[in-house]
C-alpha cells in the first residue's frame, strides 16, 4: 500500500470537563478492508507515521494536544519509534499485542525514555493483563460489547491500578455520564457532535445577535452598523476581542478596540470570525465551546483549503467552502434545526445545497470531511475520486494544515 493511498484521520478524545485532551490519530487506507493492511506490514507503517510527522507536519497540527498513535507489536519493537516526539505521543498498544516478557521489557524502555502507554480496546479482565497493567497509564475501555453491568464490573477490576480510565466508542451523552460517574477521566468518540434538536426551539438574543451580524457582513453593510449590533452584545465584543488576537489570526498588532477589529481584519476575514465566534460563550469570558469549535474550525478550514486548491484563485469558491464547513454543526451547537438557523442569513445556493442535501461539489467536500473524522478510509477514497485534482496526498496536507490552523483558536499572543 503505497503512502499516497492512506488517509490520515483523528478522532477527539476529550476529559471530564468536555474540553478536548488529544486526538488518536489513525492512518486509513482507501482499499475494500479499510482497517488498515498497513498494520500488518511494518515498512507501510513506517512510511506512513514517518510521512506524517516529517512532511505533513502532524506534530504541529497537534498544537497543545496528544496524539495517540496504534501500535501493534512489529511497531512496538521497532527502532522506528524513536522518531517519534515522547512528550506529544500517547503509544497505544493494541488487544492483539501478546504479553511475552519481550513485550514487557520494551514497554519498560519506552516508558524510561519518556513515552505514555496506553492500552487499547480493554472489554474483559485477564491475568496475562497483570504484567502490562504494571506499566501502563492508560486503559481504552471499548463500550461497544459490553453491558452497563459488565461495564461496572471491568472498572471495578481495573481500579486496583493507578490508571487513567478511557471510555471508547462513545456515542450518546448519556453514555458518558454514566462512564463520568464510574469514574472514567477519558472519553472518545463524536457523542459530543450529535445534536439534540428541540422542536420548537427558538435562538437566544447572542446568537440572534450572532445570525444577524454575518447577514450584515455578506451584505456589505457600514462599519456603524456593525457597531450598533455589537455595542448591544458586550460579551461577543470581549469574544471578537480575543479571537482576532489569537496566533490563529495573523494579525500582527493587538486589537484593542471594536472599530479596529473590523478595520484590520478586513471584511472576508471578519466574516470568519463571526462564524468561529458562534461556537464561543455568548456572556464572553475564557469558556470556549471547545471541542465543537475546533472541529468547526477544522471542518471550516479544510474545505477552504481544499477548494483553494481544486480552484486556484476562487476566491468566492473559498469563502463558500468555509462558511459550509462552519454551519455544518449550527445544529448541534444550537439544538435548533438548519432552516430556524438559516432565517437571519442569506446563503448561496451551492452551500445551501451543500448543508441540506451534501450534493454538489461542496456537499462531496463536507462528505469528505465527515469521513475523514470518523476514519473510514474507504469512504475518503471514494468521495476523493469524485473531486477532479484531489487525492490523499492533497487532502492529508490541507487537513493538517487545517488542524494546525484549529488548535491555535482562542490562544492568544503573549
Amino acid at each position: 500500500m503505497a503512502t499516497k493511498d492512506i488517509f490520515i484521520g483523528r478522532q477527539p478524545i476529550l476529559d471530564r470537563s468536555q474540553q478536548l485532551y488529544a486526538y488518536e490519530l489513525l492512518f486509513r487506507s482507501g482499499n475494500k478492508h479499510n482497517s488498515a493492511t498497513i498494520e500488518d506490514n511494518l515498512g507501510a507503517t513506517a512510511s506512513v507515521i514517518n510521512h506524517a510527522f516529517a512532511e505533513l507536519g502532524v506534530e504541529q497540527a497537534l498544537g497543545p494536544y496528544k496524539g495517540f498513535i496504534n501500535c501493534d507489536e512489529s511497531l512496538l519493537l521497532s527502532d522506528m519509534l524513536e522518531i517519534l516526539p515522547t512528550d506529544k505521543i500517547v503509544l497505544e498498544i493494541l488487544e492483539s499485542v501478546q504479553v511475552t516478557p519481550q513485550i514487557i521489557e520494551r514497554c519498560t524502555e519506552l516508558k524510561a525514555r519518556g513515552f505514555k502507554l496506553a492500552l487499547d480496546d480493554f472489554i474483559h479482565f485477564e491475568d496475562k493483563w497483570k504484567p502490562l497493567l504494571e506499566l501502563i497509564e492508560i486503559v481504552k475501555v471499548d463500550l461497544l460489547p459490553l453491558s452497563q453491568e459488565q461495564l461496572g464490573t471491568v472498572t471495578s477490576q481495573l481500579k486496583r491500578w493507578p490508571l487513567t480510565l478511557l471510555a471508547e466508542k462513545v456515542d450518546s451523552r448519556e453514555q458518558a455520564a454514566y462512564c463520568l460517574r464510574l469514574g472514567y477521566n477519558l472519553f472518545q468518540g463524536y457523542y459530543f457532535a450529535k445534536p439534540v434538536i428541540i422542536t420548537g426551539k427558538k435562538l437566544g438574543h447572542s446568537q440572534l445577535a450572532l445570525v444577524r451580524l454575518l447577514g450584515l457582513v455578506m451584505e456589505d453593510a457600514e462599519t456603524p452598523a456593525l457597531e450598533g449590533v455589537f455595542k448591544q452584545e458586550p460579551g461577543l465584543t470581549m469574544n471578537l476581542m480575543r479571537l482576532t488576537n489569537s496566533v490563529a489570526s495573523g494579525v500582527r498588532t493587538k486589537v484593542t478596540s471594536l472599530r479596529h477589529a473590523i478595520t484590520v481584519l478586513g471584511r472576508r476575514q471578519l466574516q470568519r470570525w463571526l462564524q468561529l465566534l458562534l461556537y464561543t460563550n455568548p456572556a464572553g469570558g475564557d469558556q470556549v465551546a471547545s471541542p465543537l469549535l475546533q472541529l468547526a474550525a477544522s471542518r471550516g478550514r479544510f474545505l477552504e483549503l481544499l477548494a483553494g486548491k481544486l480552484k486556484p484563485g476562487v476566491h468566492e469558491f473559498e469563502d463558500h467552502a468555509f462558511m459550509t464547513g462552519i454551519m455544518s454543526l449550527m445544529p448541534t451547537l444550537m439544538g435548533a434545526p438548519l432552516e430556524e438557523i438559516l432565517k437571519g442569513i442569506q446563503l448561496a445556493g451551492d452551500v445551501q445545497e451543500a448543508l441540506e442535501k451534501q450534493t454538489g461539489q461542496l456537499g462531496i467536500m463536507l462528505q469528505l470531511t465527515e469521513a475523514l473524522e470518523m476514519s473510514d478510509g474507504e469512504r475518503c477514497f471514494d468521495l476523493t475520486g469524485q473531486l477532479p485534482g484531489a487525492d490523499a496526498t492533497l487532502v492529508n496536507s490541507c487537513l493538517t494544515q487545517a488542524l494546525s490552523w484549529a488548535s491555535n483558536i482562542g490562544r492568544e499572543n503573549t
